[in-house]
């Protein structure tokens, strides 16, 4: 008797089908823009951001993160094209038993099941690269099961090639940022999140980074029931950052200040930053530390980049031009003339403005969250259509959506801090070539690779 394929390989298959008919979906939006504009017709971008919308919706896999970034990195994609993007599901629906069972022999040989005490069955958590059980180890040790999705190195490309086409789309509309750069990065780092090993390492780094602020919390690899496509953790209690909403000022402040430290921390110390700043990524412990979860998206960063960091913010606290277009040009910024270095402070006060601001503020100071950063947005998209096109250097990809994400922190709990007291003891005595020393002892350590 022939074996009935089980739903699982069948949903599979779907999917499979689904990107060929996305990627015709999405090269129509692009010939559609392309003849609109050779001929020099009006575009509806309202319209257009709603087809791309239904051309992508029907996936349920790394596109939904690609369509994360995109919808939070300021002017990489139309104002109107972010709004539908965010809109799509995040959330994958998870495989099931029979799948999970041949996905785990695969990883860990015939009798993996022998290696647990206890496997739940049912997925704690679903999402687009992969699935989370809880587990019980032989000694009793709670455990956090992360198990990719098969086929998601094919999977990936298909998205890439997406994320390309959607690119494409924005160059026929706008010309004021060269994307080309933001995309070799986003493609770079979401390959990386298919290696569960490099992850792992990862949170070594991070447990290590961390050994001594209590305030934030790093799962423990288990690496023995750990492989390339599977990642095995002790497992974090937390409740949802979310839920912390609508208790008081002071147990908003100190997550908020443990969130500073877990972000700010990593960065000026060792150069690297947790680069995924979705909120499911953090929950809260009982005594309001933090847990730090998902380790897949760590972007790490030469000395060179830091030092320039710390180097625009002393230029926009003197107000030396000079100094701020040095700091550009350290990142990569090529052509710098005197108004484009006018136009990326603006962007560059928006993004450090509570840290130069030497008192307790809320991040947004009493600009509404819908309206925070949109006016200076507008500004610099404005000018840049007359300077571009700029092509920013790939590190700002991450940089700049994991910083928003974390102000995105701030806003969401109302905190109310002195961000800038808590950004100048972050880079107290900043020396790169310290900076340099301690990432490269601490990378090998943990065995993440040097940045190229």
């Amino acid at each position: 008797m022939t074996k009935k394929p089980d739903d699982e390989a069948n949903r599979l298959r779907r999917r499979v089908k689904r990107y060929a008919q996305v990627g015709a979906g999405v090269g129509g939006l692009a010939a559609k823009f392309a003849g609109q504009r050779m001929l020099g017709l009006a575009s509806d971008n309202d319209r257009t951001a709603r087809e791309l919308k239904l051309a992508l919706g029907g996936l349920k896999g790394p596109i939904m993160k690609v369509a994360q970034m995109l919808a939070t990195i300021p002017d990489v994609v139309p104002p109107e094209f972010a709004a539908e993007l965010s809109k799509l599901q995040s959330s994958a629906p998870p495989m099931g038993w029979p799948f999970v069972k041949r996905r785990m022999r695969a990883e860990l040989g015939p009798n993996w099941e022998s290696r647990f005490a206890t496997f739940e069955h049912d997925a704690a958590a679903a999402a687009s690269l992969g699935q989370v059980h809880r587990g019980l180890g032989l000694d009793g040790t709670r455990l956090a099961v992360k198990l990719q999705y098969p086929d998601m190195q094919s999977a990936v490309d298909a998205d890439l090639t997406q994320l390309g086409m959607i690119f494409s789309i924005y160059r026929r509309i706008d010309a004021a940022i060269d994307t080309r750069e933001i995309y070799a990065e986003i493609r770079e780092r979401l390959r990386e999140e298919l290696d569960y090993a490099r992850e792992a390492a990862h949170m070594r780094l991070y447990a290590a980074i961390f050994a001594k602020d209590k305030r934030v919390a790093v799962p423990e690899v288990i690496d023995e029931l750990s492989t390339a496509r599977l990642l095995t953790m002790t497992w974090l209690d937390g409740a949802p950052l979310l839920s912390f909403r609508e208790h008081g000022l002071e147990e908003r402040n100190r997550i908020a200040e443990a969130m500073f430290a877990a972000w700010w921390f990593p960065f000026s110390h060792y150069g690297v930053i947790h680069g995924d700043p979705h909120l499911g990524n953090y929950t809260v412990r009982p005594d309001l530390g933090i847990n730090l979860l998902d380790y897949g998206c760590i972007r790490v960063f030469p000395a060179a980049f830091v030092a320039g960091v710390v180097e625009l913010y002393r230029a926009l606290e003197t107000d030396d031009r000079d100094r701020a277009a040095a700091a550009y040009e350290s990142w990569g910024f090529g052509n710098l003339s005197s108004e484009l270095i006018d136009v990326l402070n603006v962007w560059a006060r928006f993004i450090y403005a509570p840290m130069l601001d030497n008192r307790v503020r809320s991040v947004a100071d009493g600009v509404s969250a819908a309206e925070y950063g949109r006016k200076e947005a507008f500004r610099v998209h404005q000018a840049l259509r007359k300077l571009g096109p700029v092509t920013p250097p790939r590190e700002f990809v991450f940089m700049d959506r994991a910083a928003i994400g974390l102000g995105g922190v701030f806003l969401h709990l109302g905190a109310e801090l002195n961000f800038y007291r808590l950004f100048n003891e972050a880079i107290d005595k900043f020396d790169p070539s310290a900076l340099d020393k301690r990432q490269s002892a601490a990378l090998k350590k943990a065995g993440v690779p040097k940045p190229r």
